[in-house]
């Protein structure tokens, strides 16, 4: 699928959801046939899932997270692999686990007295696990998280490729001087986006200025600091590419502050799709964290893995699509 996906210019995710036919999506006739031409070209012979067969007794998906935090992130890959499961007849079982070791193996044995097909196991922030022992004994998948071995499969956000995505908007914007505020360091996700920025610079001859990136830490504040001390500088942005939307919220009134202009003067663009992105003032430009996609891939290869059906891809890194509104350019009369 990962192949067609290319082949077709759209996401693993789009080519996954028109091979099943997914209910309540829906896509235009010129992108069907772009990824079954795709598919057909390759020699690609889809599997329908309706032809496999899971255990009788087995009804249940348990969906263990480590946290439900105020960020809707895992609630929304909830929803997807829900919904994805009532495809089957699948019921989802949720339970939050924590950090405790303890805690977590009692939320794996409560599972066990479930019909189980098998766990889904995700994180809130993107990084490496241990995995518990409950993932060994069960037909497991790992989301927004990874285990070093790779012995069990995994989905994750594109972060790098999202990261490249946004500095490459700018650069089309025409901005020749982008300035990046960060997320918190040591995180995954703050690592791959700079990578993608700098990936983009190399990619358009634009020099990597180690002045244009400030240390944030995911708050309003850090977006706010970041944006004075970037535009204090000798040679200051003429864009500013924050790691996410709440940054960005900071940066916006640090540039008010200033008396600078979104986009006339500066172009900003951010990060995760929060409802609030669309209210900005100007409107915020910003990429989607895919967890309800990634979600519903997650379930999908679980539901793969017990019926027989073994993927060639250890992990699967989920497209975020960029959502263009009007913080990198003046929209068009």
């Amino acid at each position: 699928m990962m192949d067609v996906a290319t082949r077709a210019g759209v996401s693993q995710a789009t080519v996954s959801l028109i091979f099943n036919g997914s209910a309540g999506v829906r896509f235009s006739e010129a992108t069907r046939a772009k990824v079954f031409e795709a598919a057909d070209s390759i020699g690609y012979r889809f599997i329908r899932r309706a032809q496999s067969r899971t255990p009788n007794d087995s009804k249940v998906i348990g969906f263990v997270v480590d946290e439900l935090a105020s960020d809707p992130w895992m609630s929304l890959a909830f929803e997807g692999a829900r919904s994805k499961a009532e495809e089957f007849g699948l019921t989802l079982m949720l339970a939050v686990a924590g950090e405790e070791r303890e805690q977590v193996d009692d939320v794996f044995e409560k599972m066990a007295s479930q019909p189980l097909l098998g766990l889904i196991y995700g994180t809130i922030l993107t990084r490496r696990v241990v995995p518990p022992k409950a993932l060994t004994k069960w037909p497991s998948v790992l989301l927004n998280c990874y285990e070093a071995k790779h012995k069990i499969p995994s989905v994750l956000p594109a972060d790098m490729v999202g990261g490249r995505t946004a500095t490459e908007r700018l650069i089309r914007a025409g901005r020749t001087r982008i300035g990046f505020i960060n997320g918190q360091e040591g995180i995954d996700a703050s690592r791959d986006r700079l990578r993608g920025y700098r990936q983009a610079l190399s990619s358009n001859d634009m020099a990597f200025d180690p002045a244009l990136v400030r240390p944030g830490n995911w708050e309003p504040s850090a977006g706010y600091d970041g944006a004075r001390a970037l535009m204090a500088l000798a040679e200051p942005p003429d864009a500013i590419f924050c790691a996410n939307d709440m940054m960005a919220l900071g940066c916006y009134d640090a540039l008010r502050e200033l008396g600078l202009r979104i986009p006339q003067d500066v172009a900003v663009i951010g990060f995760d799709n929060r409802e609030i992105a669309q209210f900005m003032r100007p409107a915020l430009t910003t990429l989607i964290l895919p967890h309800y996609e990634m979600g519903a891939i997650a379930a999908e290869i679980l539901i793969d893995r017990t019926g027989g059906l073994e993927r060639q891809h250890d992990q699967i890194k989920v497209e975020c699509p960029l959502v263009d509104r009007d913080s990198v350019e003046m929209p068009r009369d």
